[in-house]
């Protein structure tokens, strides 16, 4: 689950991070309520209007502006609130739809009083999975364009890896602030800023925490100017505060209704919809079916029970998709008979009346060779397989013209 920066930056406060201060504002009034309070608390006549959407790259869309007066304010925020910014990092990149900005966050000016002072650092914390251990990436050139920095000069980007078990450690610290060239005060505040952002990735279940930029002000102070936050949806029953942050807005929409249903679904770009039960099988069946040269549309495991509620619900969420031109439904019937199954298969289908596209349903385990009979005998546009493989070769044949 992806958080947006202002709620990032309210988690990483609570383990004593220095952020750059804001108020969030869903209206230009409230922008304008907003920046006033900013100039009070900051003394600064200056304010950076920044748009709230799950992406990166807002400032190369102009989802980023400095304002410089009251008048500047109310032009950015009416502008921006309401807009399709597109990002690099937003589907379909550049050229795609964009997201909407629903919500803007007013922020101070990190960079003040002296911008030339200030020197912009990158941060991100996440797991590597080829060597199993947590990771520590940063470079002294953070920024916009830190992507063309990492592909044209990496040798200024740099990683720590961190074995789980032992947590990072103090001379690891002391390498980041060293590699980084500070001294002094600054060294002393980016180990100390380090080690409380390792805290905050551990302690929140995080998938990834992106600090860019980190801001080493004049006065040698480390500042979150900007932050991308991801948590594991795995581990959201450990903090409620935090799944409370969810923004449905943000997320697919057919994605947020299958979740709503206890249904775990990510869609992807093929035409071959897929209703698995269990994950390893799902990810197993959409395996074959590359193989036989079709293309998963999804991923969607119905877990153990699979009754003609379920299945129905299932159905529906697959053919929102209108890219899907035949279902592939690849059920194990270990926790729920195979027959069982079939039944809710029939019914939902007679349920939902008539389907467009094929449904190819491939049953094993208890009481496979009932479910079959089921199946075979409903009198609906239902095929039915045995064997995996001859499921997905079932289906490339049917796709075909």
């Amino acid at each position: 689950m992806n958080i947006h920066e202002y709620q990032g930056k309210e988690v990483l406060k609570k383990f004593g991070i220095n952020v750059q201060k804001g108020i969030v504002a869903t209206t230009v009034s409230e922008a304008e309520q907003a920046f006033e309070q900013i100039q009070k608390d900051t003394g600064t006549q200056i304010a950076v209007v920044k748009a709230q959407i799950h992406a990166g790259g807002r400032g190369k869309g102009g989802g980023i502006k400095l304002a410089k007066s009251k008048e500047d304010l109310k032009q950015y925020a009416s502008q921006i609130l309401g807009m399709w910014l597109k990002t690099p990092q937003t589907p379909g990149g550049m050229e795609g739809p964009g997201k909407l900005v629903n919500k803007i966050f007013i922020a101070e000016d990190s960079y003040a009083p002296d911008f030339n002072a200030c020197k912009e650092y990158y941060f991100s914390i996440l797991t590597d999975r080829a060597s199993q251990k947590n990771v520590i990436i940063y470079s002294s050139q953070g920024g916009m364009d830190i992507e063309q920095v990492a592909e044209e000069t990496p040798h200024l980007v740099h990683k720590e890896y961190m074995d789980a078990a032992l947590g990072i450690q103090e001379f690891q610290l002391r390498k980041i602030a060293f590699t980084l060239g500070l001294s002094g005060k600054a060294y002393k505040e980016m180990c100390d800023f380090v080690k409380k952002l390792y805290t905050a990735f551990l302690n929140s279940d995080a998938t990834l925490i992106e600090i860019n930029p980190c801001l080493l002000t004049g006065d040698n102070r480390i500042v979150a100017v900007d932050c991308k936050f991801a948590l594991d949806d795995s581990a959201l029953y450990r903090h409620p505060e935090l799944e409370s942050m969810r923004d449905e807005n943000e997320e697919d929409a057919t994605e947020v209704e299958a979740r709503n249903n206890n249904l775990n679904y990510v869609k992807s770009d093929g035409n071959v919809g897929c209703m698995v039960n269990g994950a390893g099988l799902a990810m197993a069946t959409m395996d074959i079916i590359k193989m036989a040269g079709g293309s998963p549309a999804n991923f969607l495991d119905v877990g153990g029970t699979a009754d003609a509620a379920r299945v129905e619900q299932a159905f529906r969420i697959i053919l929102k998709d209108p890219s899907v031109k035949a279902i592939l439904v690849n059920i194990f019937g270990g926790i729920v008979r195979c027959d069982r199954v079939a039944q809710g298969i029939v019914d939902a289908y007679r349920n939902m009346g008539n389907i467009s596209v094929p449904i190819i349903v491939r049953l094993q385990g208890t009481n496979a060779e009932i479910a079959k009979k089921i199946i075979d005998e409903s009198g609906l546009e239902v095929h039915s397989a045995i064997q995996l493989q001859e499921a997905a070769d079932l289906v490339t044949k049917l796709l075909k013209p």
